[in-house]
């Protein structure tokens, strides 16, 4: 059996052989220090015993400096690629519903699927601050293990960097995207017209609401946890119904105030929500209520914004709703001619008032 330099990287014993010895536990540190950052040994035990032991797979296992694919395959799926990148750096670490983990995988997944993609491939990048727990590491990867394996997608490449302590607060990751589009599909804000119908998947501000409450700054108690779930499949459901949706997008930091906005600029319409459709659960009104925030402007991490023709709109609202990800969905607006690049909201009372697009955000590292 030739095992000669050359061969034995293809070769199945080899790679069972390197497989077991990736498995076996090498960091004894119980908090990072510089050395995991300096490119020696430490950082390479560090990185088989912490990120390829969770993320193993046939394109990471060959640790290069970069992942490579069969464009053949790819072009099997779809005439386009769609590439996204996104930071998190959420605090705390983690919170009722989710962790910086998975929200970094999901959040990734859901910027590639708003654009139609079949997401594939994400890289992994971490920032790590000296002294941070080796156990809270292990949990976050293996957080976005789990995540990336509930999607289908696998994390091919990434990297690892070790900052003084104090230059950081504690861990921040970066994640990108590769995903194909299907033929035929053309998601874009440029599309919007008027008279297109806006639905949303189910309850605002969840994932804002929870993040307030984990800092332990006020004394309240709640049950809501963040919304933070992948809609990768929740797209494939809408697409399968109906391929001319005009936009999509996923209401993240700003939360719909602020996509719409993005919206109602980029093409040169005006969008009334209405007051009374708008899915918001009691508790996270009253947080809003107490602190002077609004809910349209709080993040979300599992929502997301559908623009499509009126005539289509039906057919979407009950595709979404036999799937678990938007079975609250519902129509909150629709798109008007003029005043274009305004955002109004038809109260309650039957006054409207203008939704604008914040200055700064109203909760600073959410996501």
């Amino acid at each position: 059996m030739d095992l000669s330099s050359s061969n034995k990287l293809q070769n199945p014993l080899f790679q069972k052989i390197e497989q077991a010895r990736r498995r076996q536990p090498k960091i004894r540190d119980t908090h990072i220090t510089l050395a995991h950052g300096s490119g020696g040994k430490a950082m390479r035990d560090l990185i088989d015993d912490v990120f390829v032991r969770s993320f193993d797979n046939p394109i990471l296992s060959q640790l290069e400096d970069q992942a490579t694919f069969n464009l053949a395959n790819l072009l099997q799926q779809g005439d386009r690629l769609a590439f996204t990148t996104d930071s998190y750096v959420v605090d705390p670490l983690f919170f009722p519903g989710s962790d910086i983990g998975e929200l970094a995988i999901n959040g990734t997944i859901n910027d590639l699927a708003v654009s139609g993609a079949k997401p594939l491939y994400l890289t992994c990048s971490v920032i790590l601050e000296e002294g941070l727990p080796v156990e809270t590491l292990r949990r976050v990867v293996a957080s976005m293990q789990a995540a990336a394996k509930n999607t289908g997608v696998q994390i091919v490449t990434g990297d690892t960097k070790v900052v003084h302590r104090g230059a950081a607060d504690k861990l921040f990751i970066n994640t990108t995207g590769i995903g194909v589009i299907p033929t035929g599909v053309n998601i874009s804000a440029h599309n919007i017209q008027p008279g297109d119908a806006i639905i949303i998947n189910g309850e605002l501000g969840n994932h804002g609401t929870a993040i307030l409450i984990a800092r332990g700054e006020l004394a309240l108690e709640t049950d809501i946890k963040s919304d933070c779930q992948p809609l990768h499949s929740l797209v494939a459901t809408i697409l399968n119904v109906c391929h001319e949706i005009h936009a999509m997008r996923d209401a993240t930091r700003g939360g719909l105030a602020t996509v719409l906005n993005e919206f109602a600029l980029t093409s040169n319409v005006g969008i009334r929500l209405h007051e009374d459709t708008l899915p918001i659960r009691e508790e996270v009104k009253g947080v809003c209520e107490i602190l002077g925030l609004d809910p349209l402007y709080l993040a979300n991490e599992g929502k997301l914004v559908v623009v499509v023709k009126k005539d289509n709109a039906d057919k979407v609202l009950s595709a979404m709703k036999t799937h678990p990800a938007g079975k609250d969905a519902c129509i909150v607006g629709e798109v008007i001619a003029s005043p274009p690049g305004i955002v109004f909201l038809k109260t309650a009372f039957g006054a409207e008032r203008i939704v604008d697009m914040l200055v700064g955000d109203q909760l600073p590292r959410i996501c």
